[in-house]
């Protein structure tokens, strides 16, 4: 292939990034302008304009901070995905699937039933989601076989384990208490947001994905032969644990504001790697992009869909579950 054919073949696919650039953008602005009319308490733009107080109390403390942490959690969950997928070099990793979210939301109600306060529940958040990124690690380091699926069973594995210290946490809470707000987190909900209580959250998110895309050229080396990256000098245990501990914190700041949220890990690297066909930086934004559009539509239908509020992740599920069989049916434990 000469040069000139290179070069056309460049400015096809620099054609491409940017097209789905624009079309995912353009969505993921209008499902915002519409997520901020869905809900309980009617009000239009007029109402806004004409300084009703009321309207603009509801509109600034509950529906902007919603729609915001739509946008940026769905974001963080879909560059997690990829960071995870990356890393483990496998189709199957997300924070869900290996055990991090499950891990997330046990430390979240450890910190509601002995803490309480929003900064502590982050806290236990960041540490169940971290203790089950180490336990997982540990787990598929066991095996030397160096297949894909090891990590994969070992998340599966400690995703049960943050399974049953949940369910040991619920018997001794409160049922009128405690045990209310641990089931908001199992359930996955945007329901709860408000300004005052996700500007930490929003900070650790905005430092983690920042970081992210920084490390995102050593993350694809770690994809490589571990004796390659090496040999060009990466130091990849270093480098995997801080990508790693940057995606964690970036999972676990979504579920101590929103709860424990399936499968928009999972389904945006995916799409965002059909569309763009590379690994290349862009495809890593294209995951936060996809992932916002995917968590912003499913708190609109979650608002909408019935007379009472519905979990979020019963419609990332109802996507989500399909795509995973999808991905195994395609092949998606084979070792590569």
């Amino acid at each position: 292939m000469d040069s000139a054919t290179v070069q056309l073949s460049r400015q096809k696919q620099h054609k491409k990034e940017i097209l789905c650039f624009v079309i995912g953008s353009v969505l993921l602005c209008a499902l915002f302008l519409i997520s901020l009319f869905i809900g309980k308490y009617p009000f239009t733009i007029e109402g806004l304009l004409s300084g009703n107080e009321r309207q603009w109390l509801i509109f600034k403390m509950l529906r902007l901070s919603r729609s915001i942490v739509g946008v940026i959690g769905g974001f963080a969950l879909g560059v997690a995905g990829y960071i995870f997928q990356t890393v483990f070099r496998n189709p199957l990793a997300s924070p869900d699937i290996i055990g991090v979210a499950s891990g997330a939301s046990a430390g979240a109600a450890f910190g509601i039933l002995f803490f309480s306060t929003s900064l502590m529940v982050t806290a236990c958040a960041f540490g169940g989601a971290f203790l089950a990124v180490v336990f997982t690690l540990l787990l598929a380091s066991i095996d030397r076989s160096g297949k894909n699926s090891t990590v994969v069973l070992a998340g599966i594995a400690v995703h049960a384990l943050a399974q049953t210290i949940l369910m040991c946490l619920k018997l001794i809470a409160d049922p009128e208490k405690e045990l209310a707000s641990i089931e908001y987190w199992i359930m996955g909900s945007l329901n709860g947001i408000n300004s005052n209580s996700i500007k930490f959250n929003i900070l650790l998110i905005a430092i983690s994905l920042v970081l992210l895309f920084v490390f995102h050229r050593k993350a694809v080396i770690l994809a490589s032969d571990e004796g390659e990256a090496k040999m060009l000098g990466l130091n990849v245990n270093a480098t995997r644990l801080i990508v790693l501990l940057l995606s964690t914190v970036a999972v676990a700041s979504v579920v101590s504001m929103a709860g424990l949220i399936s499968f928009v890990g999972l389904v945006a690297p995916h799409i965002a790697k059909r569309l763009i066909k590379n690994n290349s930086i862009a495809t890593m934004f294209m995951c936060g992009i996809l992932g916002s559009i995917l968590l912003e539509s499913a708190d609109i239908f979650a608002r909408s869909a019935a007379q009472t509020e519905l979990p979020v992740s019963v419609f990332t599920s109802i996507i989500g579950v399909p795509f995973l069989v999808f991905i195994i049916l395609k092949g998606g434990l084979k070792h590569e």
